[in-house]
């Protein structure tokens, strides 16, 4: 099989059999993907700030571009966080480091996640937006295990402009995304 860039596919082929499924009459009208959120929520990173470094680096390295950090919006005594603490890393992708990165996702990541059966169909938001989470970050290629001090998982979401959970659900299908059969 030859490679096609996910772009490229999404405009020969995806946008197509869209078109056709849902009856859509202007290219316009068929959802596509609009970005691709990675979360870190690192709760040991309010009082070590090594901890956000490190991942810091492990996310740049596995979405090809800088976090930003995020922090505490109010503070929570339980959990011994203060307002402006530290909390996560967050990475929006658009555009073509989007469709790269979903290429590797797709055919280099899940199939290498421990006991994988397929994505959970119930994902959705209800939108057409797609959310689930990874355990860990050594399933990505760019991270060595020897390296790794501290395994940490992650949230992806995918926000796609379909009006509804099924238009998102038979995009991300054509795209190849391996979900549960019901």
């Amino acid at each position: 099989m030859q490679y096609i860039p996910l772009k490229e596919k999404y405009e020969k082929e995806i946008r197509n059999a869209m078109m056709k499924e849902f009856g859509y009459k202007n290219i316009h009208q068929v959802p596509r993907l609009e970005k691709i959120v990675i979360n870190m929520g690192i709760g040991e990173g309010s009082r070590n700030k090594d901890v956000i470094d490190i991942h810091a680096k492990e996310l740049a390295l596995i979405a090809g571009q800088k976090p930003v950090v995020t922090r505490a919006k109010k503070s929570i005594s339980n959990f011994k966080i203060r307002k402006g603490m530290p909390i996560g890393l967050k990475v929006t992708l658009r555009g073509l480091r989007m469709y790269n990165f979903l290429y590797k996702l797709i055919n280099l990541v899940l199939p290498k996640v421990r006991d994988f059966r397929g994505l959970n169909p119930n994902g959705f938001d209800g939108r057409g937006n797609y959310s689930f989470g990874l355990t860990e970050q050594l399933v990505f290629p760019e991270i060595s295990p020897d390296q790794v001090r501290r395994v940490q998982g992650m949230d992806i979401v995918i926000v796609t402009t379909a009006k509804t959970d099924e238009e998102a659900r038979k995009l991300l299908e054509l795209f190849g995304f391996p979900f549960k059969r019901q």
